[in-house]
């Protein structure tokens, strides 16, 4: 985003009422402590407790990494902005910010994806699970995510970054994004535009076919099976997984089919709240509220720290 005469972008937010910025704040507020509370929770669990140390939670544990800090890389900023009435930002952060939140949401669903194929060799080949996703194959796994994420969105980031503005720095949005951005660039914007779709539907396709994929071959695994606890115990392995791959392609869907012109900035910027603040806070409560293990181990984690105190 190389420019000659604006050096700083100022954020519009989500709303110019005061009473109503009140709101929000502590709303956002709130939903940030939780979900950077929750997540730590989960990522503490996975490395303390020696029942959790199979892949699921592995995967489990990067998620919840992604998640906080994914909603880092938005929320806090805003709400600085928020609470000094200061909605500027440098060109330099503006770009930072670009990266990162695009890097983490685009490995995000990389990481889905892989959670899905995790359940479904859990499910499906079950005497084998220990040998296919063993720590050597989980950590390749992982590093594989990053690196296809950040190939991913290196291509319309490279072009974004000779992109000039000149005439406007208003951005409507509350945090740095390629769409607002794209609006006000006085540079021939087109083909950054195109590359930007590109990218968005070849992940979105990529790893949607994966999960779709993954759970018909679950699903039909789970249907042979002769124990209708069996099937119980089966589906419930998988629920907390669907449940986030509903939230997050679904905000990402509802994002890309617009009812009008004029509803379309304001639906961006509810969804984006959704993406940004509430599914990192949901997240962790979806998948400890529906594991069972993952709640043992949360009520043998009270029990030492309640002994620890009382010693």
């Amino acid at each position: 985003m190389r420019n000659h005469t604006i050096t700083t972008f100022i954020l519009l937010g989500l709303t110019d009422d005061p009473q109503l910025k009140i709101m929000i704040f502590i709303f956002l507020f709130l939903t940030y402590m939780l979900s950077i509370t929750g997540n730590l929770t989960v990522i503490s669990l996975t490395f303390l407790d020696s029942h959790l140390q199979n892949a699921m939670y592995f995967f489990l544990q990067n998620f919840s990494f992604l998640e906080i800090s994914f909603t880092s890389a938005c929320i806090p900023r805003y709400l600085y902005n928020v609470s000094t009435g200061d909605k500027t930002i440098t060109y330099d952060n503006c770009a930072i910010q670009i990266l990162f939140t695009d890097l983490f949401g685009v490995t995000e669903f990389f990481l889905l994806a892989t959670m899905s194929y995790d359940r479904y060799v859990a499910i499906c080949k079950p005497l084998h699970y220990v040998t296919i996703m063993n720590k050597r194959v989980c950590r390749r796994v992982i590093l594989g995510r990053w690196t296809a994420g950040f190939l991913i969105i290196l291509p319309p980031l490279s072009l974004g970054l000779n992109l000039e503005f000149c005439d406007s720095n208003l951005t409507d949005h509350f945090f740095c994004d390629a769409s607002p951005l794209l609006k006000i660039s006085c540079s021939e914007t087109w083909l950054i535009e195109q590359m930007v779709i590109v990218c968005s539907v070849l992940t979105f396709i990529m790893t949607l076919i994966c999960i779709v994929l993954s759970y018909i071959y679950i699903i039909k695994a789970i249907l042979r099976f002769s124990s209708a606890q069996q099937r119980k115990k089966a589906f419930s392995t998988c629920s907390s997984h669907m449940i986030v791959v509903s939230i997050t392609y679904g905000s990402c869907i509802f994002i890309y089919v617009k009812p009008s012109a004029k509803k379309s900035v304001a639906i961006y910027k509810g969804v984006a709240v959704l993406t940004t603040s509430i599914a990192p806070m949901l997240n962790p409560f979806i998948y400890t509220l529906r594991n069972k293990q993952v709640k043992q181990a949360v009520k043998d984690s009270i029990k030492r720290t309640a002994l620890f105190s009382k010693k």
